[in-house]
């Protein structure tokens, strides 16, 4: 549970108050009354509260230190660039997004979004049974979600069931943009470490120079398996087995398949595993529909161009009880998600003052806001 350690005092920007949660001090606007810490990882604590002026519940999620690295501190500015334009039912929402009190030396950055009951990692992880319903209605909403970011030329990079957050009416959206990035850039798409491991297609894996939107689709199979069976289908050790693993489960491919890859050697690492007939998903999920297990395999095609699209996916029989393409439009507005990678500190604080200020437009009018910032 929360502790207050301090009474709130008075600044320019507005009231603040200190609570420790969970070992952390959180400095946040007085309108909030945290609740009780949600989750924690690399970048800090989450803990959930209560909106006072809208009786609304959120989450605040505090990212300490985010100029510590640099690498943290892009991937916080892509995810605010992001979700200030993103509006989808199955795309997290950012309510807020806290001013500093000092623009100059702010060390944290406190994010507000809506609240969601737990995550589909944990639900899998759970006892709680998943009937065929279940398994296609989160399915449909992560589609629909997927679909919507990629018209706007975004791709997730990073799905896995963690950034899948859930409701106890089993609404779906999905979370963590900081490594989302626009689909192309000059023709070339980008080929950093992206995704984890276990959720990482093939043409990743082979560091191939191109890849797109089908990179996600690949990772929405895994997922999908992985509510199925309730394990992980491809639960890699390092990048090399993690490709011995998924040749392992959909057979050794022939050369047309192998097309795509760019890099000779990587090509021959592929020709020089042992072949495998591999193994049919129907033995893998007895249980499943045939229609799931249909559209499952057109997803996990080792081919990235042979993979079935968000689209497609959407129209196959098994979302077809679902999927109503009028009530599923296209951003209107493709993303412009450039940012400098090489830019520094001061800039990168900059930027992240800009993108505060959408939520306190009040401040930029506020006259003794420059004498304390």
């Amino acid at each position: 549970m929360a502790r207050r350690v301090e009474a709130p005092y008075s600044n320019v920007i507005g009231r603040k108050h200190y609570y420790t949660i969970s070992h952390t001090v959180f400095e946040i606007d007085t309108k909030y009354v945290p609740i009780k810490s949600i989750g924690r990882g690399a970048y800090g604590v989450v803990c959930s509260s209560v909106n006072k002026e809208t009786n609304e519940k959120v989450a605040i999620k505090k990212i300490n230190n985010v100029f510590g690295n640099r690498i943290d501190a892009l991937r916080t500015l892509r995810e605010l660039k992001l979700l200030r334009h993103i509006r989808h039912e199955n795309v997290i929402a950012l309510k807020d997004v806290m001013m500093p009190v000092y623009k100059t030396s702010f060390q944290d950055v406190y994010l507000v979004y809506e609240l969601m009951d737990t995550d589909l990692h944990h639900i899998i992880k759970s006892p709680q049974p998943l009937s065929t319903d279940h398994c296609k209605y989160f399915l449909y909403q992560l589609l629909c979600g997927l679909k919507y970011l990629h018209s706007a030329n975004v791709l997730h990079r990073d799905l896995k069931p963690g950034n899948l957050l859930v409701n106890a009416n089993c609404e779906l959206k999905i979370c963590d943009f900081g490594l989302a990035r626009k689909g192309r850039d000059n023709g070339q798409f980008m080929t950093e470490y992206v995704v984890t491991r276990w959720y990482r297609a093939p043409e990743l894996l082979l560091c191939c120079d191109n890849y797109g939107t089908s990179i996600d689709v690949w990772s929405v199979g895994c997922i999908f398996a992985e509510i199925l069976g309730r394990k992980p289908l491809f639960p890699g050790t390092e990048a090399l087995n993690q490709l011995k693993l998924i040749i392992s489960i959909l057979g050794s491919q022939v050369d047309a398949d192998l097309e795509f890859i760019d890099n000779p050697k990587a090509r021959r690492f592929i020709r020089s595993l042992p072949y495998t007939r591999g193994i049919r998903f129907p033995s893998l999920y007895p249980q499943a529909d045939p229609l799931a297990l249909d559209l499952l395999q057109r997803m996990l095609v080792f081919d990235p161009s042979k993979r079935i699209t968000v689209t497609e996916a959407l129209r196959h029989p098994f979302m077809s009880s679902l999927y109503d393409s009028s009530r599923n439009p296209p951003a209107q507005i493709p993303m412009d998600l450039d940012i400098n990678e090489n830019m520094g500190e001061q800039m990168i604080r900059e930027m992240m003052l800009k993108e505060m200020l959408h939520y306190h437009p009040e401040a930029v009018y506020t006259p003794s806001l420059a004498m304390h910032l």
